[in-house]
C-alpha cells in the first residue's frame, strides 16, 4: 500500500515548470507506445496543445511557440495527457501524421548507444 502525504497529491491540475518557465513533455505513439520525441512546453504551448488537440512545444533555439508539422505537415494529434507526480512532466500520447524526426526519421530515438559509438536501428 503506497501512503502520501497530504500535499504529495492532488486531483487539480498545477504544472510546476522549471526556472526558465519550462516542463518536460515525452511524446509517445498512441498505436504501439514507443518514443517518439522529447521536447519542452511552456504555458503557452500547453495551453496551446489543450485548446486545438496538437502537440505545441516551446523552442528553446528559437525562444519561442511551434506546433509540431507546422510546415511539414507531419503533425502530433494529442490522444491523451498523462501527467507525473510531481506535474513538472507530461507524457503526449498521439497519433503521428508521418515521420517525428526532423531528419525524416519515424522517432527521434532512432540511434541506440553500444560502447561509445551510436549505431542505427533497424527499421
Amino acid at each position: 500500500m503506497y501512503s502520501f502525504g497530504e500535499d504529495s497529491l492532488t486531483d487539480k491540475f498545477e504544472p510546476k515548470f522549471d526556472a526558465a518557465g519550462l516542463l518536460t513533455a515525452v511524446v509517445i505513439d498512441a498505436l504501439d507506445g514507443s518514443v517518439r520525441m522529447v521536447g519542452h512546453m511552456d504555458r503557452e504551448a500547453l495551453d496551446a496543445t489543450h485548446r486545438t488537440g496538437l502537440a505545441h512545444f516551446h523552442s528553446r533555439s528559437r525562444g519561442k511557440l511551434w506546433c509540431k508539422g507546422e510546415t511539414s505537415g507531419n503533425t502530433l494529434t494529442v490522444e491523451e495527457i498523462l501527467v507525473d507526480c510531481d506535474q513538472d512532466a507530461v507524457v503526449l500520447r498521439c497519433r503521428a501524421a508521418g515521420p517525428t524526426c526532423h531528419t525524416g526519421a519515424r522517432s527521434c530515438f532512432f540511434r541506440r548507444l553500444e560502447g561509445d559509438d551510436l549505431v542505427a536501428l533497424e527499421g
